[in-house]
């Protein structure tokens, strides 16, 4: 039997990503955002929702651009610690020993550890209540050559020990089950010989 709660956000697990932000190294800021995602494949275009009241908010405001860098294991400490300290006070990436490397295409800076950072340029904001969503172009995503197969040129990004947030905890994404197309796929028939 199901109990009834009062509505809210239970869509879990999310991704937790780091997102960077600002256009010159005296104003880069990292922050912690469960509330992104995919919006359309073609063109590539994906949101983040932050609240107004962030100090990442007015800088990625202005300046239009932002990076999902997406987390791992290795970086679940900085993804928290970023989620609850200000740029305000603290320099995030001196901070948490992470390394601001620059974008291809934004200004924004990228999370040199992060296996894959996201480069957006802002499309539109909509103001929702809570958070203002920030809905963006991908204009280019950098993949960190560890996760690529050489021989295949295949992302494995399984090896990355990838991170995501459910209700307030962090965890390490676990044993792969399936992959797209697996609950349809037709077996092979059995060359059987009498």
């Amino acid at each position: 039997m199901k109990q009834s709660w009062k509505p809210g956000t239970m869509i879990y697990p999310l991704p937790a990503v780091l997102v960077s932000c600002g256009e010159t190294e005296q104003e880069y800021n990292l922050f912690t955002v469960a509330w992104t995602g995919t919006v359309c494949t073609n063109p590539p275009m994906c949101y983040i929702s932050v609240r107004p009241e962030r100090h990442s908010y007015e800088i990625i405001k202005r300046t239009g651009e932002f990076v999902i860098n997406l987390t791992t294991a290795r970086l679940a400490r900085a993804t928290d610690w970023c989620g609850v300290r200000s740029g305000r006070d603290y320099d995030k990436f001196a901070e948490m020993g992470l390394k601001a490397e620059a974008a291809e295409v934004v200004k924004a800076p990228v999370v040199a550890e992060a296996p894959v950072s996201i480069e957006c340029r802002v499309k539109q904001i909509i103001p929702l209540g809570s958070h203002d969503m920030f809905l963006a172009d991908v204009v280019n995503v950098l993949v960190d050559e560890e996760y690529i197969n050489p021989e295949t040129g295949k992302l494995e990004l399984e090896r990355a020990d990838m991170i995501a947030y459910s209700h307030g905890e962090y965890f390490r994404l676990g044993q792969a089950i399936g992959h797209f197309g697996w609950s349809v796929r037709k077996k092979k028939k059995r060359n059987m010989r009498r």
